[in-house]
């Protein structure tokens, strides 16, 4: 019983933050403030009520249209706000109570302010990209002070951010540009998250992901093959495998070894 209370409230808790989440999202790339003006309606400009910014409920409370002009609301609104609560209690189950836990919550919602900017703008703002940065930072020299890690483990994520962001780089200077500054810098942040080894798995996972769905959009005809498909996603989906399952994919790679 006490574990569905927690697992409520942390849901709830994932489902605001997913609120919130829209805004940065809609807002940032157009350097627009998240804080003011407050949530309104981009066709008629109406301010939403407190009613209509409950997550969910408000979207099947308004049936899914705004209550001033009557225009369709987007449903991905609502589904990010679901994805991040369920990504919320995923992590929660694989992490338990403890302080990296709401680090890595933390982490995930900003991948998937990366997923869906990167998606609707082809870029990754240096603003989620810094925060991102200072967030695992923050993360590493809180363990450190009390004494969670060594210095040893810092050394392995300095590593990790050279290993990630500098093949980025490499590839980048190769290719002429084809992978983006934005995508170098997630990389490198990323790299220091998840320290030298699982940033192999991160490398693994990323271009995998990216070959086999950017085939897969092709083949439907979502995308043609001059279309640029961008690569952030790819990267905050190879996050979220190695941010759930790291540790076990690393183990069985160790053990086939």
């Amino acid at each position: 019983m006490e574990n569905i209370f927690v697992y409520s409230i942390v849901l709830m808790f994932g489902l605001i933050i997913g609120s919130f989440l829209n805004v940065v999202i809609l807002r940032l790339p157009k350097n627009k403030s998240i804080a003011y003006p407050p949530s309104h309606c981009q066709t008629c400009h109406k301010e939403l009520t407190p009613i209509e910014l409950i997550p969910l409920f408000s979207y099947l409370f308004l049936r899914g249209r705004c209550k001033g002009c009557g225009v369709r609301i987007s449903p991905r609104y609502s589904l990010i706000e679901l994805l991040n609560g369920l990504i919320y209690i995923l992590i929660l189950s694989v992490y338990g109570i403890q302080l990296e836990t709401f680090f890595a919550l933390g982490l995930a919602s900003l991948l998937i302010v990366v997923t869906f900017i990167d998606l609707d703008h082809l870029l990754i703002p240096n603003k989620i990209t810094s925060t991102i940065l200072i967030w695992v930072v923050t993360e590493s020299v809180v363990q450190l002070a009390s004494n969670q890690i060594s210095i040893t483990i810092m050394l392995d994520r300095f590593y990790g951010l050279l290993l990630g962001g500098g093949l980025f780089l490499i590839i980048a200077i190769i290719t002429k540009g084809a992978m983006g500054g934005g995508d170098i810098k997630l990389m490198g942040a990323l790299g220091y998250y998840f320290g030298l080894t699982h940033t192999l798995g991160l490398i693994f996972f990323s271009f995998t992901i990216g070959g086999v769905l950017s085939i897969a959009l092709v083949a439907l005809k979502v995308k043609s093959r001059k279309d640029v498909i961008p690569f952030g996603p790819f990267i905050c989906l190879a996050a979220f495998v190695m941010l759930i399952y790291g540790e076990h994919i690393i183990n069985w790679y160790t053990n086939l070894s």
